[in-house]
């Protein structure tokens, strides 16, 4: 793929004559509502796990489609235990009393990317739209979509099978006990399974995932919507059991098998939920909350030229133009990320974005905040497909390396159907703020500055 990196007055022109600014009110999102229209899916990206106005935007779009689409579940790149206690929380089913109690289940690295205070508001205001809902309305739900929970969800089928079949949980048990040299390292499973160092738990885990399908007539005979939502929380968990296991297995085999595992169980999950929804409201509609690089379409990218699929291509595939995905963008500021795998939280400042990429090309029309629709006929559609570089801050954030490490090429108008560019943005605040948070990057000028 060739690099466009020259910017033309033309492309400036016609870009801001398509731009639709976001100045604050109350009617800004319009034109994407419009666009989002009757579709099932609304797929709100991000450009880093990390930046406030990417959190508190789509919290905002979310609002609008609950109440003005009928929209009835919010699913995450969260692991699926964490989140379904977040959904306890939501629907009025749980005993945490407060939205930062309820987001305590979300202890592994890294805490500040659902810890956090726009999330607690977000949490706080599903559980208030809930409440006021009139008797037998479908309450809207709190989803998680990821694989990284191998240990909690052995315990949370178990849990399960405890209370509806405690010969089953001792067979679930004898099962799963394969996992237990390892002390609830996943990483350390994956590392001896794959170089033969110890015996595979492949089998076991889908053994009792087979299992547990197989007795699902008998364990949902108790009392109707809560024991189907109950067996749906315990297959999903056993289902994760056997992803997750292939998954840690792969991380040694290379990126893309591992990346294409994650991305096709979140995609199955998704699948999974809109069925289980359906069979209780009719017509499910969700809004998939996770990185651009998750939800833009891997066919318009270089990760699908280096044979990377993802959550936005299999949706594309499936739902058509039913699902609707939208890129957000930023070209400067500050972001919460860690160094390192397992670092504490920074506050890091974004570097003023590549000449050659999207992000400069959005700076370039002098417009703070705006939308751009790119579907099929919209004027800027056409100029946003050639490729240029984007840009992707995941949980870690190396400006040093940048070029290479946050940097690759794609062809905007084909990732994504629409996109939102905030110019300047500014870091996520974690529940936790930690000194070395606080105290945020020194500046470029450091020490001789001071």
């Amino acid at each position: 793929m060739v690099l466009t990196g020259t910017t033309s007055p033309t492309l400036i022109d016609l870009l801001q004559e398509a731009a639709h600014p976001l100045t604050g009110t109350a009617a800004e999102y319009d034109p994407l509502i419009g666009l989002i229209g009757d579709a099932r899916l609304a797929l709100l990206g991000e450009a880093s796990h990390g930046t406030h106005e990417f959190y508190r935007e789509r919290a905002r779009i979310t609002q609008r489609l609950i109440q003005e689409k009928g929209f009835t579940a919010v699913a995450v790149e969260a692991d699926w235990p964490d989140a379904y206690r977040v959904n306890c929380y939501v629907r009025g089913e749980s005993r945490d009393a407060s939205p930062e109690e309820a987001l305590r289940g979300f202890q592994r690295f890294p805490t500040w990317m659902w810890r956090n205070t726009d999330i607690v508001d977000f949490i706080g205001w599903l559980r208030a739209h809930n409440e006021a809902l009139p008797p037998g309305a479908p309450k809207v739900g709190f989803y998680g979509l990821d694989l990284y929970s191998l240990y909690a969800s052995i315990d949370a089928v178990l849990r399960y099978l405890e209370g509806v079949d405690p010969e089953g949980a001792q067979r679930a048990r004898y099962r799963y006990s394969c996992f237990d040299h390892y002390g609830e390292e996943s990483q350390a499973y994956g590392y001896a399974a794959s170089f033969d160092l110890d015996r595979s738990c492949e089998e076991q885990a889908i053994q009792q995932l087979v299992e547990l399908q197989r007795r699902a007539p008998e364990y949902m005979r108790r009392d109707g919507r809560v024991a189907e939502d109950d067996f749906f929380y315990a297959e999903q968990n056993a289902r994760l059991v056997r992803d997750a296991e292939e998954y840690y297995r792969s991380m040694f085999r290379g990126r893309v098998s591992s990346w294409n595992l994650r991305d096709r169980h979140m995609a199955q999950t998704l699948d999974e939920l809109i069925a289980h929804l359906d069979r209780q409201t009719g017509q499910a509609k969700v809004a998939v909350w996770e990185h651009n690089s998750h939800l833009g379409d891997a066919r318009a990218t270089q990760m699908g030229q280096a044979g990377e699929l993802n959550v936005g291509q299999l949706v594309r595939e499936r739902y058509g133009r039913d699902a609707v995905l939208v890129g957000f963008t930023t070209h400067h500021g500050t972001v919460t990320a860690a160094s390192d795998w397992g670092a504490p939280a920074e506050r890091k400042r974004v570097r003023p974005a590549h000449p050659d990429s999207y992000e400069t090309l959005f700076h370039n029309l002098g417009i703070e905040r705006f939308l751009l629709r790119l579907r099929d006929g919209e004027r800027a559609a056409s100029a946003l497909r050639d490729p240029r570089l984007e840009r992707a801050i995941g949980v870690i954030y190396r400006p040093e390396t940048e070029r290479l490490s946050h940097y690759f090429d794609a062809r905007l108008a084909d990732q994504f159907d629409a996109v939102l560019h905030f110019d300047g943005t500014r870091a996520v605040e974690p529940l936790e703020r930690t000194s070395g948070w606080e105290a945020g990057e020194p500046p470029e000028t450091f020490p001789t500055g001071i």
